[in-house]
């Protein structure tokens, strides 16, 4: 059980949002995506630098981690949850997100 990463729609993180509930988003897009804009608030972490900056995110907290497409946010979370971080990972990514954008 230990290596499974629960899923969560992007429109489950947008109710999440409207409902004001204290998530963390994390995009794991590099910085040109991001640009191209990132769900309210998500904090930019790109994928290639997970190793090295895991260590900025809580612990304690529940991550929703984001992609364009969901390939590299499923990764990212299977890495974050074997290094015992708290995370959810939404399917389609950006691509299936109709929320606001930053």
């Amino acid at each position: 059980m230990s290596g499974y990463v629960k899923d969560v729609t992007a429109t489950e993180v947008n109710e999440m949002l409207q409902e004001n509930k204290s998530i963390s988003v994390v995009d794991v897009r590099g910085p040109e995506e991001v640009a191209t804009g990132k769900i309210p608030g998500a904090y930019n972490l790109p994928v290639n630098e997970l190793q090295s900056r895991m260590d900025e995110l809580d612990k304690e907290t529940e991550h929703i981690i984001v992609c364009q497409s969901g390939g590299r946010s499923s990764m990212a979370s299977m890495v974050l949850k074997s290094n015992g971080y708290k995370v959810l990972n939404m399917t389609g990514g950006m691509l299936q997100w109709s929320g606001d954008t930053e």
